[in-house]
């Protein structure tokens, strides 16, 4: 039965259905419903809700509970989340699973509460110190939030390792009719936890602390090979570019919602134009570049911001076509219109 959710409660929701049993968070706008929604709800379903003295207070008490063996998620607004790089690097580093919900707002610095893409360098270059990468999801819709919800944490149990999903704040204020039903999570093994189960088997150390440099390299050899793993398994990107379209429009999470009216927008204008839109911003689609159709001319990317994903799209098109952009920030939010108008002065040979 569907059910009317805004986003940011349906992502609650979706978590406590996964099995989250640990929510750690502190309240900043525009993700105040999560910790709000977990306050009231996380006792009920037999888990556990603390509000931290502060975000960095939060992650780390994540890392505790994690190392227990439960799964645990927490809650920012882009700020919040770079107070927070400093134990998701402590989290990858001691191979332990954890979701992370960036309900992101402008910047930098305190920036404002509209919504806003300025934090994808921070997602999907780990942020952190070292050598680590976390898997990032980017819902466009309330219910692809909540079926995300569901897939990051089986992806954080099955790989070990931090995974953010980023629902702006478009997204995260939202309402939309959606499902949310219990799925069979994932059955991994946790005999590395410390859940206090040390007289049965050889006892558990859970530290990302390594002096020895063949010791720490090997470790980190080690995760690069499960990060070549999610890259293999794991990569998730919407393809709507069919034989005909001239050119690909390039947008992720809820504003890709607006270049899909621009889409139709185009065709109305005459002019064939198809919607590439990554679920996972890393791994990065890149793959889906190299194999276009011959039609398509252009590569234009939107995003709020003033170009991030931009250099990943770079990345897959390796030069092989012309790669434009066109973005608003600070909060603005592009409408169709502007997309289409963009899109149509490249076609017709005005950019």
């Amino acid at each position: 039965m569907k059910i009317l959710m805004k986003g940011n409660e349906a992502i609650c929701e979706a978590a406590i259905v996964a099995g989250c049993k640990a929510f750690f968070g502190y309240p900043i706008t525009p993700q105040n419903e999560i910790p709000e929604y977990m306050s009231l709800n996380m006792v009920k379903a037999g888990g556990a809700f603390v509000q931290a003295e502060s975000e960095i207070g939060a992650i780390n008490m994540c890392y505790g509970a994690s190392a227990s063996g439960v799964r645990v998620m927490t809650s920012s607004s882009s700020p919040g989340i770079a107070l927070k790089q400093e134990g998701m690097s402590y989290l990858a580093g001691a191979n332990l699973p954890c979701v992370i919900v960036n309900v992101s707002r402008s910047g930098p610095g305190l920036g404002g509460i509209l919504p806003a893409q300025g934090d994808y360098f921070q997602m999907t270059r780990g942020g952190g110190n070292g050598d680590y990468y976390t898997p990032v999801y980017a819902p466009f819709s309330v219910q692809e939030a909540i079926d995300l919800i569901f897939k990051a944490f089986d992806v954080a149990d099955l790989y070990r390792t931090p995974v953010q999903m980023v629902a702006d704040g478009m997204l995260g204020q939202m309402m939309e009719p959606c499902v949310i039903e219990p799925r069979a999570a994932i059955n991994v093994d946790k005999s590395w936890a410390t859940d206090g189960n040390s007289g049965k088997r050889p006892r558990n150390i859970v530290n990302s602390l390594n002096l020895s440099a063949e010791g720490l390299e090997q470790m980190n050899k080690e995760r690069f090979a499960r990060y070549q793993e999610i890259k293999k398994n794991e990569t998730m990107v919407d393809n709507r570019v069919k034989d005909g379209d001239e050119i690909a429009i390039v947008a992720y999470g809820a504003p890709s919602r607006v270049a899909v009216n621009a889409v139709d927008e185009l065709a109305a204008r005459g002019i064939k134009a198809g919607l590439i839109r990554p679920i996972t911003l890393w791994p990065y689609p890149y793959d889906v570049f190299q194999n276009l159709p011959s039609s398509v001319k252009n590569i234009l990317v939107c995003e709020l911001s003033m170009g991030q994903m931009l250099d990943d799209v770079k990345i897959g098109v390796a030069g092989r076509l012309p790669v434009h952009f066109y973005g608003r920030c600070g909060g603005a939010i592009f409408e169709p219109a502007e997309i289409a108008d963009a899109a149509e002065k490249i076609v017709r040979g005005g950019a």
